[in-house]
């Protein structure tokens, strides 16, 4: 598996990469792939949301430069902001031998695995996929298949600011979403995390062999940052 470790990305970016991993993975040579990295502020809207679960008007959406993706993912609305960690797997359902449903049940239980291994009561929502702690979302999940192959995943809260989530429904939840950081004791570090994240992720999905890269592969555009929504 090839693990991209990356810093801080604009949507776009991501966006291509994610498209560039599926067309590898999706032929011989590359078995899977997987990104983790941090967004620079924006929102994604998956098929389950709407515009309704943002309570900024577009005005507002522009002053605070935080553009609006529909994205081809499961899942709702989600508030991305430095702080988290994006954990997107790219690979193939059928080597794994898994249904789509059973996929995000995989990665539902992850998340669990890691908010425990912090010492957090970690549980998957009934209702929404995703994780809770004490009734309030710290993981987001949404994917997309195509091909068989997957992309998007996993958004967790390490330390991102909590205030700015009482402007988004995240995935339609009433409350707004917390984070390792507030939830445990001490200070954390996104590296650490991440770290913690890949080893899991390795585990559960068999990947004994892993090349890990801190550039993404070749030259993908770098966009201007704009507030103006766009369908993805």
């Amino acid at each position: 598996m090839a693990a991209y470790l990356l810093g801080t990305m604009e949507f776009a970016t991501l966006s291509a990469l994610q498209s560039r991993l599926v067309y590898e993975v999706s032929g011989p040579e590359v078995p899977a792939a997987v990104i983790l990295c941090e967004y620079l502020p924006t929102i994604t809207i998956g098929r389950e949301g709407s515009r309704n679960d943002i309570r900024p008007n577009l005005t507002e959406l522009r002053h605070r430069q935080w553009p609006i993706h529909w994205v081809s993912r499961g899942g709702g609305a989600m508030l991305h902001l430095p702080g988290q960690v994006a954990c997107y797997p790219i690979l193939r359902l059928d080597e794994q031998g898994l249904t789509v449903a059973q996929y995000v049940e995989q990665l539902q239980q992850l998340a669990v695995d890691l908010v425990r291994d912090y010492s957090l009561p970690g549980e998957v929502d009934s209702e929404h996929p995703g994780v809770l702690v004490r009734n309030r979302r710290i993981a987001h999940i949404g994917v997309a298949v195509r091909g068989a192959v997957t992309s998007y995943g996993l958004v967790i809260n390490v330390q991102p600011d909590l205030e700015l989530f009482r402007d988004i429904r995240c995935d339609g939840h009433p409350l707004p979403m917390t984070s390792l950081q507030r939830e445990g004791a001490g200070r954390l570090r996104i590296s650490g995390v991440r770290q913690r994240l890949l080893e899991l992720l390795s585990q559960r999905f068999g990947f004994n062999r892993v090349s890990i890269f801190h550039t993404h592969p070749g030259a993908l555009p770098q966009p201007s940052r704009h507030a103006l929504t766009q369908r993805t």
